[in-house]
This record gives structure tokens, C-alpha cells and sequence, in this order.
């Protein structure tokens, strides 16, 4: 039996099963997540720390011991003292000619297939929860220990190195000095794996960018390979990727350190991830490559939303007619989170599950337990039914174009809500359109800022919570994704408010140009993007800065372009 990503009062009860019963248990976990403390309540235990002077000759000898009952090796970590270890249980003999032993890892064994044969159980804690590492900082006063549990991300070790930072006088108003202090403990700790410090700026870089391939860190394969074998580091679509909360500590550190280089690095992250957008037509690829463009907007709301600095294990998938239970109970969830009647919701959700309960979305803990879901109806002519009522007076406009139509979201993990709201977005990307119909006044505000088209209120209170769902829309096509993603990298107090002014007439063409150039392409790979020659995409420049000139509004440069195309709101659809 696997336990995975469990809290420590599981983990405790879980560990002393397996040792009853195996002859091998790795307690895995990442860095600073108290495996040790954990395993230091094990009764009539021998320890052997890999990080002490000879430890393999001190292994081998306790390994031939009979009278060790139970064998804890800790600090496994990095390549070549797993390699070490595997050699020298295979050589005592196997399981009958040794004790039960206890491995404690950052990487479960078992990522190595040459650990099979030796057959062991994995134990994985998991971080604690808010109120466990506030209680590691009560001396502190609310401000300061509010800041440890939001950089410690439910990592007791972090919050320890946070706690002495601020005792010993950094002020809790920078976050960015704490998370520095932090960050170098880590990197200290990190050196067990991947001695050495040259790599620790590509980690920084790494954290900044999100998700980084070769071409973003510029390391080389070398550096590449180095990073990816880290224990805090996950291979994705994009690249390589951090773990949270390690990601935002590094990258918290990196900003106070050298502010000028972050936002440098970023702002080129940002750049490569649109040019790579406007060369992708498959909409799946591209719907992962916008996530990465929202991620770079550096907005604190999205950030805050969308990219919480806690890492929470979850896959999401299409709901299936057995699933409609946990539907039925997240949705009286739902509803009650939110203030709405409860026998209007179970009407909804029976309908939407009626017309195809695929519809619904759920995320899924490692378990396999339903924690969390997304309706999102395709938006066609047999769904129209159940889309009206929540659109009525809007309803023409809404319906036209296609698209998917969100009905609802609901998550009460705040770390496993963002997966699901990511989904979200990245479902929008690759169906070209999305319609969302809220009452919610934090979803209301996180539609804004992400820059949807918002129609308005409906005429009835639907769900009888005092307050009309707000219907908004955007359009998620290839044109304007780029155009869309620049925008939400500007500073929320630069951005157009209010309904888009009127601009000069452009042909298709010409706007389709003027997005592209203006959204920080070159005029090369904007005359890629539209399929024309760079001399034609020039021309094209030219006549839209004419009708500029015409309208009393002249645009010379490329900033003067995209500031007309955010007054005149041409990256809004």
C-alpha cells in the first residue's frame, strides 16, 4: 500500500504499519518536510546519516549487526548514494539477512526501476496544514507570522529558517529579504544532490519563468540535465519546472537581489512564450503556452488565483456517470460557499448533467477522491436550453460564435482551485471562445482581470442570493491571444477601462498585423504569423499608421501602436 502526499498524524500511524510488516519502507517527501522528526519517533532504531563522515562503511557494519532491530538510513538523496545504498542492501544478503530498514528520501526509490526487485513501500508526507506551521511562529506578531505560513507553503523547515530571519531583525514588511534567507538554507540543503553553486542561478532563473526549456535558461544541456535531477524540479510540457512553494522562494529572492535582472529575465521569458504562441497552430499546445503567458503577466490577482505559491497533487478529468454523486454533493457545496438556494442548484445540476454529465470537469486528489469540479457546456444548439436562463437578455450575443459556456467552478482547496481554474482557461484556449455567467463576486473580479468583455447583470436573480450572475465572454482565437496576454502584462493601473473607443477602420488584415506587431512580435515573425511576405506585413504597418494619422492620432513606434490598440480596444474582441 502507497500512502502518498499524506499529513503527519497519517503518516506517523502509516509508517509504524509498514515497518511491522515490510523489511523495506522509503518515507519520501520534499526537502524540509520533517521525514527525519518523523522517523525519529520510531522505537529501537539505528540510525545511519548519510551526510556523517564514512557513512558506508558505518552502513555495512550496522546492515551485518544482529542485534539492530530496525535500521533508519537518512539523507538518501542525490544519485549516487542511492546507487550506494542499492549496492549494499543487495550485498547483506536480502531481506532475511538484515533488519527491516527505513530509507528517507527526497525522490521515492521507486522512480528508479532498479529498486523494484527490492520491493519497497512508499510512505510520502505530505506539507502540513496553515494552522501547524502558524503554530511554529506564535512568538511572532500577526503580520510577520502570517508571512512565514504564506513563504513556508506548509514546509516546517521553511518556516523554522523564516522565524530565525525575522527574529534576528529582517523586517517582515520585504518579504523578499525573509525569502532570501530562506532560499539560501534551501540551496545549502539542495548542494547534497547537486554539489556545487553554479547551478543556483539557473535555479533562480528557472523560478522566474515558470517553466523553462534550454533555449530560457541558457545553461546548456549540461546545466539542463543537472537541474532536472533535483528533487524540487518536475519535468512538463514547457520544460522544467519548480516546486512550489520553492519556486516562489527562489524567485521572491531573485527580485530582492537583483531587481533589474528579474524583471529582465521575465519580460524575455514573456517575449519567447508569445513568439512561440503565434508559431503554434495546434490550439493544445497553444492553450499550455498562453498558461505560461498569464503566469509571466507577474499580475498579483492572477498570480494570487491561478498560481498560488503551494503545489497540491491533483489530476483533472471528464466526470463519469459515477462521479455523479461527488457532483451532486460539491455542488450543494457550491451552493451554499456562495449564498445560493440550494433546490435551484440541484435543478441546474440536474439538468447539466441530463445533457451530458462529460460536461462536467473534476479534480481528483492522489487518491482518487472527487475534491473539486468545472461545468463547462459546450455552447451549441442542443444546450441552449440550459444556457438561457443564466443568460437571458443576453443571450443572442453570447450564444453566436460557439465556445464553451461556464456554469460553475467549485474547489474549497485553494491550492487544487487553481488547477481547476487553469483547466478552465486552457479548455477556453482550445475552444476559441468562453462564456461565463457568475454571481460570485471573486470570480466577477477575477473575470475582469483577466480582461474579459463583461455585458453586464442578467434581469433576474437567479439564484436568489440578492445579486444577478454577470455574464462576460472572450475570445480565445490565435489573432488575438498575443495582444491579450500583453495587455495583462501592463501594470493594472495602465490598462483601458471602460468601453473600447472608436479607432479607424482596418481591414482584417490590417488589424490582424497591427495585433501581432504591437503584442512585442518581430516584423518577421508577425509576417509569419499572417502568412504574408515582411515587405507585404510593412506595408500593412504603414497603412494603419496613415489612418492614424488620418484620425488626429498618430502612432510612429511600435509602443505607440500598442497603446492604439489598448485605447481603441482591439485586444478585447
Amino acid at each position: 500500500m502507497d500512502v502518498l502526499g499524506v499529513p503527519l498524524v497519517a503518516a506517523t500511524s502509516a509508517l509504524r504499519q509498514a515497518v511491522a510488516r515490510k523489511k523495506l519502507v522509503n518515507l519520501t517527501g520534499p526537502p524540509g518536510v520533517g521525514k527525519s522528526r518523523l522517523a525519529a519517533d520510531l522505537p529501537h532504531a539505528s540510525w545511519v546519516d548519510l551526510d556523517a563522515p564514512d557513512p558506508f562503511t558505518l552502513l555495512a557494519r550496522t546492515l551485518s549487526d544482529s542485534a539492530v532491530r530496525l535500521l533508519v538510513v537518512d539523507g538518501v538523496d542525490g544519485r549516487h548514494r542511492r546507487e550506494t545504498l542499492h549496492r549494499a542492501l543487495r550485498a547483506a544478503g536480502g531481506p532475511v539477512g538484515r533488519p527491516p530498514v527505513v530509507v528517507i528520501s527526497r525522490i521515492p526509490l521507486v522512480a528508479d526501476p532498479s529498486w523494484g526487485e527490492l520491493d519497497p513501500e512508499t510512505i510520502a508526507l505530505g506539507p502540513a496544514c496553515d494552522t501547524r506551521i502558524g503554530l511554529r511562529a506564535t512568538a511572532l506578531d500577526p503580520g510577520a507570522r502570517a508571512l512565514v505560513i504564506r513563504l513556508a507553503g506548509g514546509i516546517p523547515l521553511l518556516a523554522d529558517v523564516a522565524c530565525r530571519a525575522l527574529e534576528s531583525g529582517t523586517c517582515d514588511s520585504d518579504p523578499g529579504a525573509v525569502a532570501d534567507h530562506v532560499a539560501a538554507e534551501l540551496g545549502d540543503r539542495l548542494t547534497r544532490e547537486l554539489p556545487g553553486r553554479r547551478w543556483q542561478h539557473t535555479l533562480r532563473q528557472l523560478a522566474t519563468v515558470g517553466s523553462g526549456d534550454e533555449h530560457l535558461l541558457r545553461g546548456g544541456p549540461d546545466s539542463f540535465a543537472s537541474l532536472a535531477a533535483l528533487s524540487i524540479v518536475r519535468r512538463t510540457r514547457l520544460g522544467l519546472r519548480l516546486s512550489e512553494p520553492y519556486r516562489a522562494l527562489f524567485e521572491l529572492s531573485f527580485q530582492w537581489r537583483k531587481p533589474q535582472t528579474h524583471c529582465g529575465t521575465r519580460t524575455r521569458a514573456r517575449a519567447y512564450r508569445l513568439a512561440g504562441m503565434a508559431a503554434t497552430v495546434d490550439p493544445g499546445p497553444r492553450s499550455h503556452l498562453a498558461e505560461q503567458g498569464l503566469f509571466l503577466s507577474g499580475d498579483p490577482l492572477l498570480r494570487r488565483e491561478l498560481f498560488p505559491a503551494r503545489d497540491s497533487p491533483v489530476r483533472i478529468r471528464g466526470a463519469e456517470d459515477g462521479d455523479a454523486a461527488d457532483i451532486g454533493a460539491l455542488m450543494r457545496q457550491w451552493a451554499v460557499h456562495s449564498g445560493f438556494d440550494e433546490r435551484r442548484c440541484d435543478r441546474l445540476t440536474e439538468r447539466w448533467a441530463g445533457d451530458d454529465i462529460g460536461a462536467f470537469r473534476v479534480a481528483t486528489d492522489p487518491l482518487g477522491k472527487v475534491i473539486g469540479l468545472a461545468c463547462m457546456l459546450p455552447v451549441e444548439q442542443r444546450t441552449e436550453g440550459s444556457l438561457e436562463p443564466l443568460l437571458q437578455q443576453h443571450s443572442t450575443a453570447a450564444l453566436q460564435g460557439g465556445g464553451l459556456f461556464l456554469g460553475a467552478a467549485h474547489c474549497p482547496v485553494p491550492s487544487a482551485r487553481a488547477h481547476v481554474l487553469r483547466s478552465i482557461l486552457r479548455d477556453g484556449v482550445r475552444s476559441g471562445r468562453l462564456i461565463v455567467s457568475t454571481a460570485n463576486p471573486d470570480y466577477q473580479a477575477l473575470v475582469r482581470g483577466l480582461g474579459f468583455t463583461v455585458h453586464g447583470g442578467i434581469r433576474d436573480d437567479f439564484y436568489r442570493c440578492g445579486r444577478p450572475p454577470e455574464v462576460s465572454t472572450h475570445v480565445f482565437d490565435a489573432d488575438r491571444l498575443t495582444g491579450w496576454l500583453g495587455l495583462l502584462a501592463q501594470e493594472p493601473s495602465q490598462r483601458p477601462s471602460g468601453p473600447p473607443r472608436p479607432g479607424p477602420p482596418l481591414a482584417p488584415k490590417e488589424k490582424q498585423v497591427l495585433l501581432a506587431y504591437a503584442s512585442g512580435l518581430t516584423l518577421k515573425a508577425t509576417a509569419r504569423r499572417a502568412g504574408i511576405t515582411q515587405n507585404t506585413a510593412k506595408d500593412y504597418l504603414g497603412r494603419v499608421k496613415a489612418k492614424y494619422r488620418a484620425a488626429g492620432r498618430p502612432a510612429y513606434t511600435k509602443v505607440e501602436l500598442a497603446q492604439r490598440v489598448r485605447e481603441d480596444g482591439l485586444d478585447r474582441g
